[in-house]
C-alpha cells in the first residue's frame, strides 16, 4: 500500500463528513472503506492520529497555493500585492471546504496541540514568503515571517465566519492588516534613517 495515496484518498472520501462529524477516527475508518481500504488501514496510514488527517489535509493547500501563484507575474507586482495574492489564492482554494477547515482548526486549537498549530502555521507563512520571491536569510528572514503569521491567522480567522458575497469583506480586512504592517515598516525605516 502507497501511504502517501492512501492517506490523499481517505482524507478525500473523509471530507463530505468531516464538517458533520469532525476529524476524529470513526471519519476516517468510515472514510476508508468508502475509498476501498481497510478500517485498520487507518491507524498505518495516520500513524499520529486524527489530527495527523486534519495537518495533511491543511498542508495540501500550501502546495496547491504554491502551484496556483506560478500562474501569476509576481516578479511584475510590488511585494505587498504579492503576498495579499499569495493569501487571498490560499484561502480561495480553502472555500469549498471551509467547514473542513474549521473542524481542523477547532482540533489543532485544543492546548496539547498547539505546537502542531504552530508549526503548520509556520510551515504556511515560510511557504508564503519563498513562492514570492523572498531570499532574505538575515533577522529578516524571522521578523517577515512573525509578522505574515499575525496578517494570515487573523485574515484566517476572519475569513472563516465571513458570509460576504465573495468573501468581499475578507479581502478589505485582508489590505487592511497589509496596510498596518506597510505603515510600521516606513515608521521602522524613518526611525533607522533619522537614528542610525
Amino acid at each position: 500500500m502507497n501511504k502517501e495515496q492512501a492517506a490523499l484518498d481517505i482524507i478525500n472520501a473523509a471530507l463530505p463528513a468531516v464538517p458533520f462529524e469532525g476529524w476524529n477516527q470513526q471519519t476516517l475508518k468510515n472514510a476508508a472503506v468508502k475509498a476501498g481500504y481497510k478500517k485498520t488501514d487507518v491507524i498505518r496510514v495516520f500513524q499520529g492520529g486524527a489530527v495527523e488527517a486534519a495537518e495533511q489535509f491543511l498542508q495540501h493547500f500550501d502546495r496547491a497555493m504554491e502551484q496556483a501563484l506560478q500562474g501569476y507575474y509576481l516578479d511584475t507586482m510590488k511585494i505587498r500585492e504579492r503576498i495579499t495574492t499569495a493569501v487571498r489564492v490560499k484561502l480561495e482554494l480553502m472555500e469549498p471546504h471551509r467547514e473542513s477547515v474549521r473542524k481542523a482548526m477547532a482540533l489543532l486549537a485544543l492546548p496539547f496541540y498547539m505546537h502542531r498549530s504552530l508549526r503548520l502555521l509556520y510551515e504556511t507563512v515560510d511557504s508564503i514568503w519563498y513562492a514570492v520571491g523572498d531570499q532574505s536569510t538575515d533577522f529578516n528572514f524571522y521578523t517577515k515571517r512573525l509578522t505574515l503569521a499575525g496578517v494570515y491567522s487573523s485574515t484566517l480567522i476572519f475569513w472563516l465566519d465571513d458570509k460576504s458575497p465573495g468573501c468581499a469583506n475578507s479581502w478589505v480586512f485582508l489590505d487592511r492588516r497589509i496596510n498596518d504592517i506597510m505603515t510600521i515598516e516606513k515608521v521602522k525605516k524613518h526611525l533607522r534613517e533619522k537614528f542610525l
